[in-house]
């Protein structure tokens, strides 16, 4: 039985979803149509399908009329997108520490040694795809995987601030030792460990990414929840 083919406004939502997440196409950049349909030898309507779906996940701003444009990122939508994260990864990553075998263990460890070949290669802007494989195992190990799912929908504008926080000098080796901790724990089938390594993991990386606010705020959109707080800090 053969897969059924990709639509091409799948394809093309995809490619850029993914452009946009690793900052290839940075906040503020210009979308057209006409080059994106000549890119991928299609129509302009599953290019207009492809944008649509990234305007609902508010990766792009398309104004009638006037064009249409990469999102700038949102501190607000993204430190929700944390919220909901740390919450539901937790309960992941207690269940999957009961559950946890051999096997198990065995994909965590390879993932955490091709995060470490990715740093010693200074491919930095691979390692948000690879952390997220990390994270997406121990959904599956918790035997919840659709909880991997709702994070991801969750937590698009975090992770824009996460491929931003990459370049921070350290930043990604301690986030593979947290990543070694938690798998230790997981590996050891010890839940309460295992919620704690998780814990300070997110919290940590958090405050890194929450740097990034204002060290690039021209990469940000003025948040009407965050205004009252930059102006204070001004």
């Amino acid at each position: 039985m053969h897969d059924k083919p990709q639509a091409k406004s799948d394809q093309i939502y995809e490619y850029l979803r993914r452009a946009i997440v690793r900052l290839d196409l940075e906040p503020g950049a210009p979308l057209q149509e006409k080059d994106i349909s000549e890119r991928f030898d299609v129509s302009r309507t599953p290019v207009r399908e492809a944008l649509q779906r990234l305007a609902e996940e508010d990766l792009v701003d398309i104004l009638p009329h006037s064009g249409t444009w990469v999102s700038r990122i949102s501190f607000q939508v993204a430190e929700e997108g944390f919220v909901l994260r740390r919450a539901l990864e937790v309960e992941s990553v207690r269940k999957a520490a009961e559950l946890a075998t051999a096997p198990d263990a065995a994909i965590l460890d390879a993932s955490i040694a091709r995060m470490r070949a990715i740093i010693t290669a200074g491919r930095l802007e691979d390692y948000l795809e690879e952390d997220d494989c990390f994270h997406a195992a121990i959904a599956r190990i918790s035997g919840y995987p659709r909880i991997w799912k709702f994070i991801t929908l969750a937590k698009v504008h975090l992770d824009r601030m996460r491929q931003l926080s990459a370049p921070v000098p350290g930043h990604l080796a301690d986030v593979t030792e947290q990543h070694a901790a938690i798998a230790q724990a997981v590996q050891r089938n010890n839940a309460m460990q295992a919620e704690l390594a998780m814990r300070i993991h997110l919290d940590t990386s958090f405050a890194v990414m929450a740097g990034m606010h204002s060290d690039r705020a021209s990469l940000f959109r003025e948040d009407a929840a965050t205004r009252p707080a930059r102006q204070k800090a001004q």
